[in-house]
Order: C-alpha cells, then sequence, then structure tokens
C-alpha cells in the first residue's frame, strides 16, 4: 500500500486527493475541491492571470502541508485544458513543480481522457454501450469504454468556464444566449461524435464538478453529500428543470443555492448546458453520476512514480505569491 497526493490544478477549480493506493483501489483519506478559476480570461487571452495564478498558489500551499501532514509518500499534480492552452503554462507549471515539490505532468486531451477512464473505473467496469462524459471548465472528454479498456475518446473544447466568457454574459442569460450556448454544443457534439459511437451508446456516466454539483441539486440536499450523489442517477429532466433553475436567477441568487458551491455559481449554468446537449444528442434519458473521476486517476499515477527523496521540497517551497 502507497499513500499518495494527487493534485488536479483545473480550469476551475483546484482539487486534492490524499489516498492509500493498493493494487488498483483507491482509498480516500481527505479530499478537498476549491474553485480558483485559472482559467479565467485563457480562452481570448491565451495566458494565465496574475490574479487568477495567486489564487492558485495559495491553495497549492495548503495542499502541500495537507500532503506532508497526513503522510504522503508520492505527490502528482496534474495539469488540464487551461494550462495547455496558456503560452505562460508551461512555465507556471515548472514553477509549480519547484515551488512545491510536486512531481508535475501537463495531460493532453488524449491524457486526460485516458486518465479519467483510469479513475472512473478503479472501483467498476464499464460496459461496450457506456460513454463516460468529463466536463470541466475548459474542456468536455467523452470516452467510450469496454470490459478490456477505451474503444474511443476525445476532448473537446467547450467547458462551463470557456462557454461562460463566450457566449453568457447577461445575469441571468438571455434566451437567445442560452440557445446560441446549446447550439455550438450540438455542433461541435455532430462534428467529432462518430455516428457509430452516437449509435452504440446506450449508457452513459457523468463526473466532475458541474455534474455532481447538479446531482446534488436535483436530490435536494441541504449539504453536499459526496455518499448519495455517487452512483445516483440524473434523469434528463431533472437536468432540464435545474438549467431551468439556475438559468432564470442571476449569480447573486445562485449563490445562495444549497448545496452549490458558491464559487461555482457564475459558471454553472453553461456546463448544465453541457449536460443537457450531450444527453439530447446521445438520446439517453439519464446519466449515472461517478465521484470516481481524473483525480483517482492521478492518484493511480501518483503511486506509480519513484519514491520522494527526504526533503525534496526546496528551501523556497510553499510560496504564495
Amino acid at each position: 500500500m502507497t499513500r499518495v497526493a494527487a493534485v488536479d490544478i483545473g480550469t476551475n477549480s483546484t482539487r486534492l486527493l490524499v489516498a492509500d493506493v493498493d493494487d488498483g483501489r483507491v482509498a480516500d483519506v481527505e479530499r478537498e475541491t476549491r474553485v480558483t478559476r485559472l482559467g479565467e480570461g485563457v480562452d481570448k487571452r491565451r495566458r494565465l492571470l496574475p490574479v487568477p495564478i495567486a489564487r492558485v498558489r495559495n491553495v497549492l500551499t495548503d495542499y502541500r502541508r495537507a500532503a506532508e501532514r497526513l503522510g504522503a509518500e508520492r505527490t502528482l499534480a496534474i495539469a488540464t485544458s487551461a494550462i495547455r492552452d496558456a503560452d505562460n503554462g508551461e512555465a507556471f507549471l515548472g514553477e509549480v513543480e519547484w515551488s512545491y515539490g510536486f512531481a508535475t505532468r501537463l495531460l493532453s486531451g488524449h491524457d486526460e481522457a485516458l486518465m479519467t477512464y483510469r479513475g472512473v473505473t478503479s472501483e467498476r467496469g464499464t460496459d461496450a454501450g457506456t460513454l463516460i462524459v468529463d466536463i470541466g471548465g475548459g474542456s468536455t472528454e467523452l470516452i467510450a469504454g469496454e470490459p478490456d479498456g477505451v474503444r474511443w475518446h476525445d476532448s473537446l473544447d467547450i467547458g462551463s468556464v470557456r462557454l461562460t466568457e463566450r457566449f453568457l454574459h447577461g445575469d441571468p442569460p438571455t434566451a437567445e444566449e442560452l440557445s446560441a450556448c446549446a447550439a455550438a454544443v450540438q455542433a461541435l457534439l455532430a462534428e467529432r461524435v462518430p455516428d457509430e459511437i452516437r449509435e452504440r451508446t446506450t449508457a452513459a456516466i457523468g463526473v466532475a464538478g458541474t455534474i455532481t454539483s447538479i446531482a446534488a441539486l436535483a436530490l435536494g440536499l441541504d449539504e453536499y453529500e459526496r455518499e448519495r450523489v455517487h452512483g445516483s442517477r440524473l434523469t434528463a429532466a431533472a437536468l432540464g428543470e435545474q438549467l431551468d433553475r439556475l438559468g432564470a436567477v442571476p449569480v447573486a441568487r445562485r449563490r445562495e443555492l444549497r448545496p452549490l458551491d458558491p464559487d461555482r455559481a457564475p459558471v454553472i449554468v453553461a456546463g448544465a448546458v453541457i449536460a443537457r446537449e450531450a444527453l439530447s444528442f446521445l438520446g439517453l434519458d439519464e446519466l449515472e453520476i461517478s465521484e470516481r473521476d481524473i483525480l483517482d486517476g492521478a492518484a493511480l499515477t501518483a503511486a506509480e512514480l519513484p519514491a520522494e527523496a527526504e526533503g525534496a521540497a526546496p528551501p523556497g517551497a510553499y510560496t504564495c505569491c
């Protein structure tokens, strides 16, 4: 058994999983999610901006200390859409490795999809007709699984942050904005998803913060309960109801809705549009919700790294700004 820390530096959130990994199984010790919006402005400017970088640095300081406190033997930080799209993304990731002592990996869309699949299937298999839908802040990964591995996958440049910045400027968004956002999602799905995958998909598994947040809202939870969300079913009708509810009120009102993370409120509507259009495109009536995702895949990958040397973090580690 190996205790690891996995950090997912995403477009919308920065997440930590400290877990014990044993024979391909991931046993949680501690999980934490903080909305840091690293991808703010990246779609337009192609650069990570100073304020989002500072938000992520502050969180990484806390995560490094948590990893040490909990005795993680190996630590891996993965970077996805925002960092790979930004001209200064690799430089920032190098700074993360130096300042916090993390091993780092910049994932391509291909890598992101495969690591998501590994995480989702860490405690279950998938049938030939199952499609995993991972809606992130900057991209959406689609992975068609089979009992013995991945049949097809793709990474689409549609995410909750990216589409909010492109289409949803009103507060609340107008009907025209929502329609334009939905049309863009449908067009990209039609362009990128092969007919064979669309026709053979009979079930879908939804992962990541957009999907799990909407599922928690649909369940009527007062506080977020991971155990109740995991394995639940989000119907297309319930998803549509939550999209109508979220899209009809301004951000300030969305922030008050529980159990939604208030910091996720500005981009949740675009994420819900992606989820609705994906289900419609696939002709499915529901999504199964999984709390196992790319972070679990990163934990499995971290367990395969060489053991960290004593005192591996540099003397200037944990600086926040």
